[in-house]
């Protein structure tokens, strides 16, 4: 019960802090309208949220919090996919590398696991689980020819949920259909990358969804540019001790090199000719997890 209450929390706190950038502000009585709850629970997500210093409280409801963007600010699809096209390109080459027909491989949304789909869609017996809207239609379109006749392709299970700007799908719908499935892999996109922070997001509904992902999944290998690391976003919702793979580009500096080599996970860098990329995941460094 208290596990459950801590999710709704966080996504009543997602949907403030959205109302919150989209609106530049919201009033306490409007929420309780919104989310259908008391007075008294709006204020205390508005406290624990100014504790986390995702918004400015203020006389009778709360406001954006300057200087506080790189931290809450989650990006649109769009405004993503002209950051680093090269680089999410020899990254998601690297990554289809590991990809073994006939598996079971997971998806999470982002414009680098969009690239990846793209380049799955001729992987034969493939069976791909997403969140995210975006690589559910890629791989929906490859199944089909110009005069609308099936090319076959990757069966896809698109998970259902509510819709975030970057156009993921998350919530109870969406980690209720992930807790239920089991993957081989899981390639995760990721806002922000640390040694300390682990793997976050902005979004808090987003991060419990991709804390299902991880959980659900035999091998994580995660995608991600050399510019997500150092960025921390609102919500942390895995360690590195939990990746098994990071598949990032030469543009990673030498410095953080040597910080991921203390880690037990493989580094691949994609263009730097990284050696034993025959198309099937390393030994995990940790039995598989329950569930």
């Amino acid at each position: 019960m208290a596990e459950r209450q801590n999710l709704l929390a966080e996504q009543r706190r997602a949907l403030i802090l959205d109302e919150v950038r989209r609106r530049g502000g919201v009033r306490v009585n409007e929420l309780t309208q919104r989310l259908g709850v008391s007075d008294m629970t709006v204020r205390r997500d508005l406290d624990a949220l100014a504790r986390m210093g995702a918004l400015e409280k203020v006389h009778g409801g709360a406001v954006p919090v300057e200087g506080t963007e790189p931290t809450v600010h989650e990006p649109r699809f769009e405004e993503k996919t002209g950051r680093e096209p090269a680089a999410k390109e020899q990254i998601a080459r690297a990554a289809a590398a590991l990809v073994t027909p006939g598996s079971a491989v997971a998806l999470s949304g982002g414009t680098t696991t969009y690239t990846l789909a793209r380049m799955l869609a001729g992987v034969p017996d493939l069976t791909v689980v997403t969140n995210s809207v975006r690589v559910a239609d890629v791989l929906h379109a490859a199944r089909r020819s110009p005069d609308g006749t099936e090319n076959g392709g990757p069966t896809v299970v698109l998970t259902g949920g509510i819709r975030t700007p970057s156009d993921s799908l998350v919530g109870p719908v969406a980690d209720r259909a992930i807790a239920s499935l089991h993957f081989d892999v899981l390639f995760l996109g990721v806002h922000g990358i640390s040694v300390e922070a682990g793997l976050s997001t902005p979004n808090l509904a987003e991060a419990e969804t991709n804390r299902r992902l991880v959980t659900s999944a035999r091998r994580v290998v995660v995608v991600a540019d050399h510019t997500k690391w150092g960025t921390v976003g609102l919500s942390s919702f895995a360690s590195l001790s939990e990746v098994d793979v990071l598949v990032t580009d030469a543009g990673l500096p030498s410095a953080t090199r040597a910080e991921l080599a203390e880690l037990p996970l493989r580094l691949v860098v994609a263009g730097e000719g990284e050696g034993g990329l025959d198309g099937e995941l390393p030994e995990p460094y940790r039995p598989p997890r329950a569930g």
